[in-house]
């Protein structure tokens, strides 16, 4: 496993981070095999697990906890999310501070997560959704100080909406965000735009999250494809979003080189970019952690592999659809 330094924090995370939204809720998921997976990748050397309350109302933060207690040693680093009071992913325009984060709020999640996670203080805290129209208000900048000058938050993030990269830029320039959670691919190359170059200005960490494009970059999607019923990937794959990402990935396929898959290729062009602390792929199985762990192995990709890449980008806006 690879490492690097987590932005002004200074944590020396492993560069291949763990995500847990699957085993909180995903069909397909157990705990049992969860905690296998979780298992495997400490011992394979990574240290950065990513969690949220709203992944399972705390399942995973639970099956978190129980890997700490397991393993006192070496150092995990563990991040979490607020969940916007209102319960809707993403934010919307006209939603306001006190529907989504007011302090109490933000206090009553961040205590319900430390107790899930059996911690005294987490080490990144974020909010799940965020509108950068809320940057300015001090409510939710007293909320946060007062957690870290209480010791129980170390360090403050955004989880940005989808397709969304430039909505946290005023609340990078606060100096209260320590770090950004956004989507990062091989399609969405958006956050290079304006967001990268603001988190390399502030000494901001990033993190990359939905390495495979919720699955299209894995390169088993097909137009038949469904998921259980209740599974969130039936309403993310909607007719238009299926049909056009199906699409997307056959026209990337020849430009996958010899001897790689298509989620290797996938990640190890995120790793390419220096501008990325982690990238957080789901790992629910023994088989996911063994084969993503070993992208940070390889390291990455030659820079006309990553030039080729590069071509695919897919510019998208968000839709009712999209979450």
């Amino acid at each position: 496993m690879r490492h690097r330094r987590f932005g002004r924090a200074g944590w020396s995370v492993g560069d291949v981070g763990c995500g847990t939204w699957g085993m909180g809720g995903w069909t397909g998921s157990d705990d049992e095999g969860s905690l296998r997976a979780l298992t495997r990748a400490v011992e394979l050397g990574c240290n950065f697990f990513d969690t949220a309350w709203a992944y399972g109302d705390g399942r995973s933060e639970r099956l978190l906890g129980r890997l700490l207690r397991a393993h006192p040693d070496p150092r995990l680093y563990v991040a979490t999310k607020v969940p916007p009071k209102n319960l809707k992913w993403p934010s919307k325009r006209h939603f306001a501070l006190e529907e989504t984060f007011p302090p109490d709020h933000v206090r009553c999640y961040a205590e319900r997560s430390l107790e899930n996670l059996g911690l005294e203080t987490v080490d990144l805290l974020q909010f799940h959704v965020w509108e950068d129209a809320w940057a300015d208000d001090e409510r939710w900048q007293r909320a946060v100080s007062d957690l870290k000058r209480e010791g129980l938050v170390r360090a403050v993030g955004i989880s940005i909406n989808r397709w969304e990269p430039e909505n946290a830029v005023r609340a990078l320039r606060t100096g209260l965000i320590d770090a950004v959670q956004v989507i990062y691919n091989v399609f969405d190359q958006a956050p290079e735009d304006r967001l990268f170059p603001v988190c390399r200005e502030l000494d901001i960490a990033v993190i990359a999250r939905v390495p495979f494009d919720e699955g299209t970059l894995i390169g088993n999607l097909t137009l038949d494809s469904r998921w259980p019923e209740g599974d969130w990937r039936n309403t993310y794959f909607v007719p238009e979003n299926l049909e056009a990402s199906f699409a997307r990935a056959e026209a990337l396929r020849p430009a996958i080189p010899e001897g790689l898959t298509m989620p290797e290729a996938a990640l190890r062009f995120i790793l390419s970019n220096p501008d990325v602390d982690t990238v957080i792929p789901g790992m629910r199985t023994v088989a996911h952690v063994e084969a993503n762990i070993a992208c940070s192995d390889a390291g990455p990709l030659d820079a006309g592999v990553v030039a080729e890449l590069r071509r695919h980008r897919w510019d998208r806006t968000p839709t009712e659809w999209s979450q």
